[in-house]
């Protein structure tokens, strides 16, 4: 078998841990991408990637002919050790408070909020909360298939099953993020462009583009989780609604557009769990009316999907077999 990697000569004899060392760190940005998506979490991802550096560093790579494949087979074998865990002591809900007060418990130890919903922008707010509702092995299935061209005969190995059921399990999962269909007359590009115009005047906090974008009679209705208050909250007529988005800059920043039992609206989800989301209403191109919902019970019967990405998507290189040498 060809030792070599394509991007530098292996040493010869025993792995040198220095050169090992360097490649992994030429990979790491590839595997922090594949372990934050099969995680959700930045910092549990971070995590992954270095348990996933200590057991390379362990291993015979002797007979590894792809490196960057192979340290993408143990980190996807941590992670999926992780989820499993996690399906079975599944973590307590977050309880109702702001995501600037819930700090780096919330996230996982360590995590930085800031970092957190940069990548949650990179990869997809929405995208993320779907994730989180798939099981172990179709959440696998699908990020390494959908999002890293991974074939299937090569995923199966990873989660014990034929290739025609991880295609099975992919396919399930492609239409819990793809959400529900839009109903009849549904103008979803203009909504899209509303909706992200709406969340791009909060985060900049841009009050004359957020007038601008709401009826002058538009109607908010907030249940009473979302502030929280004794009782639900309504608020009528553009500038008080565009003065109360203001105040929202901060959790804009985990804020993404999604898919809402098939309308375009907003789901505001730190480290990847919903906590509440933003339903719209238009009339002639404006915003009539907003639903803002923080209600466990509410929020578990909405469907929530993903956009449609607007643009060709990039994947990185395929993974190889599962090697033997990793343990």
């Amino acid at each position: 078998m060809d030792q070599n990697t394509g991007d530098g000569e292996r040493p010869a004899g025993p792995a040198d841990t220095g050169w090992l060392a360097a490649r992994f760190e030429a990979d790491r940005p590839h595997l922090t991408a594949v372990a934050h998506r099969l995680l959700g979490s930045a910092a549990e991802a971070d995590d992954a990637v270095q348990e996933a550096w200590l057991r390379a560093a362990r291993a015979d790579i002797g007979e590894v002919a792809n490196l960057t494949g192979w340290f993408t087979t143990v980190v996807t074998r941590v992670c999926l050790n992780l989820l499993r865990s996690r399906r079975t002591r599944r973590e307590e809900p977050f309880a109702p408070q702001q995501p600037e007060q819930q700090g780096p418990v919330a996230g996982g130890e360590g995590a930085d909020p800031v970092r957190e919903a940069l990548l949650a922008d990179e990869v997809g707010v929405a995208l993320l909360v779907v994730l989180d509702t798939l099981g172990p092995a179709e959440r696998v299935a699908f990020v390494l298939h959908d999002l890293f061209a991974v074939p299937f005969d090569e995923i199966a190995p990873l989660i014990e099953k034929t290739p025609a059921a991880t295609r099975q399990l992919a396919s399930r999962a492609r239409r819990r993020v793809r959400g529900r269909a839009p109903g009849p007359g549904d103008d979803r590009g203009r909504m899209r462009e509303a909706v992200e115009a709406f969340l791009a005047a909060t985060r900049q906090g841009d009050f004359a583009a957020l007038f601008a974008l709401l009826d002058p009679d538009v109607v908010l209705h907030a249940d009473r989780l979302v502030v929280p208050t004794p009782e639900p909250v309504t608020v009528r007529g553009a500038e008080p609604v565009a003065r109360g988005a203001m105040a929202a800059v901060a959790r804009a920043r985990f804020t993404g557009l999604a898919l809402l039992d098939g309308g375009v609206g907003l789901v505001m989800a730190p480290f990847g769990r919903p906590r509440l989301v933003l339903a719209f209403t238009f009339e002639a191109g404006r915003i009539t009316a907003i639903e803002v919902i923080a209600e466990p019970e509410r929020l578990g019967r909405i469907e929530i999907g993903v956009l449609p990405a607007e643009g060709p998507t990039v994947v990185p290189p395929v993974l190889p077999p599962a090697p033997q040498a990793e343990g």
